[in-house]
């Protein structure tokens, strides 16, 4: 699975779509696009991956002796630096810009050191770098987990991070990325601790213990979905029939489902999968917030014009020639994206 910037909820929400399998796919492969399309227009990519990258040196004449330019490859944090097969000791090693980094775009050796690059049989990937690359490592706990085995691709959540998290995230358990797939329900434990009309206005959902869910969070009864807008002590305030599914009575005592399930795929942007006590907390990672909505912009605009069977061409006037779609916002939003996060083109010697 490649790395979203926005989630299969965040589209869904945006575009009120209903729950079905088909839906799905179609929001999932949008999404997919739309975040590749950002990496495009930015010419960088924006999650974190650990890897083991290696550079020629020198690269060409006439560059600085203590100076990496990294271009595409920016770095979050360096963990071990290699030129000839020697290890260059961390301390000579300054990671640039400093003043806002990271992400850092340059690797430079301390010049007061005796630290050097080259030395190699050949200059051909003289210079080894391991680290985490990409754009930031920004990340928010967002609750905890039940425990995962070294093979295992369910992962059970509580309540909060049920709420924090969609199909699409980035995740993370120790020192393992993880990305959620799917999700499905599982039981609460909770029942409802009086009966439920069909009337829609109906939204107070009395619980036997409120504090084991959490607002955001999508739960089922019977055969209805749920949204929880508040919890006010055991009482859930909801909207009814939420992803399309059909609002009914529902009688005291019925068990109240909600999706804390996950579908991961282990092991993810150069970790490796390992095992996890139950109890430990389960970290998100962050796009930036533009970032993340431009690939909801971009996702839904592609669902659109794959809904209404492409795009359809304006006339102006009686002239018969077609006019181009007006991006508007969306082109704006493209705008302020790439001033805010684009990677500009350096100036570099012929």
């Amino acid at each position: 699975m490649t790395i979203w910037y926005a989630t299969r909820e965040d589209v869904k929400q945006a575009l009120d779509a209903k729950e079905t399998a088909r839906n799905n796919a179609q929001v999932d492969r949008a999404v997919s696009a739309a975040s590749r399309s950002v990496d495009g227009l930015c010419h960088r990519t924006f999650y974190p991956q650990q890897a083991t990258r290696a550079w020629d040196w020198p690269a060409s004449p006439g560059r600085r002796p203590w100076r990496l330019w990294l271009d595409a490859n920016e770095l979050i944090s360096l963990d071990s630096l290699t030129s000839g097969g020697r290890a260059i000791d961390m301390g000579d090693v300054l990671l640039e810009p400093n003043a806002y980094g990271p992400p850092f775009n340059r690797i430079e050796l301390s010049i007061g050191s005796n630290a050097a690059f080259g030395g190699g049989p050949t200059p051909q990937r003289d210079i080894v770098v391991t680290g985490l690359f990409g754009y930031r490592d920004d990340t928010t706990t967002v609750g905890t987990h039940t425990g995962l085995n070294t093979t295992a691709t369910t992962l059970t959540v509580d309540a909060a991070a049920s709420a924090a998290l969609g199909v699409g995230s980035l995740i993370r358990l120790d020192d393992e990325r993880l990305t959620v797939t799917g999700r499905s329900m599982t039981d609460t434990g909770q029942t409802l601790t009086a009966a439920l009309d069909q009337q829609m206005k109906t939204v107070a959902v009395p619980v036997t213990d409120g504090t084991e869910f959490a607002e955001t969070e999508s739960i089922l009864i019977d055969a209805e979905r749920m949204r929880i807008e508040e919890i006010a002590g055991d009482t859930l305030i909801v909207r009814r029939a939420w992803d399309g599914s059909p609002n009914a009575a529902h009688n005291a005592g019925a068990t109240v489902y909600a999706a804390r399930s996950l579908w991961v795929e282990r092991g993810v942007v150069g970790s490796t999968a390992a095992a996890h006590t139950a109890g430990g907390s389960v970290l998100r990672w962050n796009p930036p917030p533009l970032i993340r909505q431009l690939a909801i912009a971009e996702a839904v605009r592609a669902i659109a014009f794959e809904s209404a069977g492409g795009a359809r061409a304006v006339r102006a006037g009686g002239s018969g020639q077609e006019s181009k779609p007006d991006l508007g916002a969306l082109q704006s939003l493209r705008d302020s994206v790439y001033d805010e996060h684009g990677r500009k083109a350096r100036s570099r010697g012929v």
